[in-house]
């Protein structure tokens, strides 16, 4: 049997060194003087093994996300998370979202099961629609969802999502919601679903620090569960020391003090995320309405191989489950970088 070849995401910075990447989602603003502090600091201890519980990370966790200790588990980034996830509870058939992050369905795909997509319309600005419940039937295991979805930036709100988790739980379907970009939105505690882990034991929330503290490089995630079932297994699904001893300090010393640096952030994005939307719509692009810190657009086929020749790094979406040949992402960067693009992308 041919295998299908794995997707690619974005920032090969290693093979293009010399380009502006706006092709992944990290914060414009750098990473934290902190967390560079931490990680120089971490070299005199990189002689031990990690800490295999993570403790001091889970309690700095434990008090940013107000939920217990016991209800985290740290991993390798998310990805990693997911795929443990997958491995955990062993779903047969599970509903995806399209488009979306590609590794759901890697994950799922590891596992054999079976993915089923909903798809979302451009019409629609893809949102999700309310008859997305009526596709929770008793033969689905597992769902994923994206809050906000990447590529599109767009939110499901809490009254949907608790409908969502309400047939879930009545269905027996676990659900795993991707909030690696929740810091980023405006109001946050719209979309958070965090307070509700304890109604809702089906429910699996995965969060990272690589967008919102840009630190990629280090892969640090995290999940919350009241569930210490799914948690228990997916721990025995991970290797032992997966977190490494620069990732454990680095994550401790970002949520020292975040929150002047969440703010900072989301002020910054939501600012030039609006500016660079309505120029490229006034150059006649399709830019769709985001919150989160990059756009989703189209263009002519083609465009990114023109965009690096130009010495820029944007994302081709057509390799997206849902979306086709001509649509892109760009990423929110430093206002300078910003108009260095749209300014090339006003001559085209």
């Amino acid at each position: 049997m041919q295998k299908k070849p794995r997707k690619l995401h974005g920032g090969d910075v290693y093979r293009h060194p010399d380009v502006i990447d706006f092709s992944v989602n990290t914060n414009p603003l750098g990473t934290p003087e902190s967390v560079k502090r931490a990680v120089q600091e971490s070299v005199a201890k990189i002689e031990h093994y990690p800490d295999v519980r993570c403790e001091a990370l889970r309690e700095a966790l434990s008090r940013f996300e107000q939920v217990n200790m016991e209800e985290i588990l740290c991993g390798n980034g998310a990805a990693e998370l997911f795929f443990a996830a997958v491995q955990a509870v062993w779903p047969q058939k599970a509903l995806v979202i399209a488009p979306s992050f590609s590794e759901y369905e890697e994950a799922l795909r590891s596992v054999g099961a079976e993915v089923e997509y909903y798809y979302l319309c451009e019409e629609d600005n893809f949102q999700i629609r309310r008859d997305y419940v009526d596709k929770l039937s008793e033969e689905i295991d597992m769902i994923f969802l994206c809050n906000p979805n990447n590529p599109t930036g767009q939110t499901i709100d809490r009254d949907m999502l608790i409908k969502i988790l309400d047939r879930c739980k009545k269905q027996n379907i676990v659900v795993i919601l991707d909030e690696c970009f929740l810091e980023f939105l405006d109001e946050p505690n719209r979309y958070e679903m965090s307070d509700l882990r304890g109604e809702y034991p089906n429910l699996l929330i995965i969060k990272a620090f690589t967008k919102i503290f840009s630190m990629p490089g280090l892969r640090l995630g995290y999940a919350i569960s009241s569930n210490q079932d799914i948690l228990e297994e997916m721990s025995f699904k991970l290797q032992q020391w997966n977190v490494s001893v620069p990732a454990q300090m680095a994550g401790v010393a970002a949520l020292e003090k975040p929150k002047e640096y969440i703010r900072r952030t989301r002020e910054y994005v939501s600012g030039q995320r609006e500016y660079m939307r309505n120029i490229m719509k006034m150059m006649g692009y399709v830019v769709f309405a985001s919150k989160a810190n990059y756009l989703l657009f189209k263009g002519r086929p083609g465009l990114e191989k023109e965009a690096l020749e130009a010495g820029f790094l944007i994302r081709d979406c057509q390799n997206y489950e849902g979306l086709s040949e001509g649509f892109y992402r760009i990423a929110v960067r430093t206002k300078e970088e910003n108009e260095r693009l749209i300014t090339w992308l006003g001559r085209l």
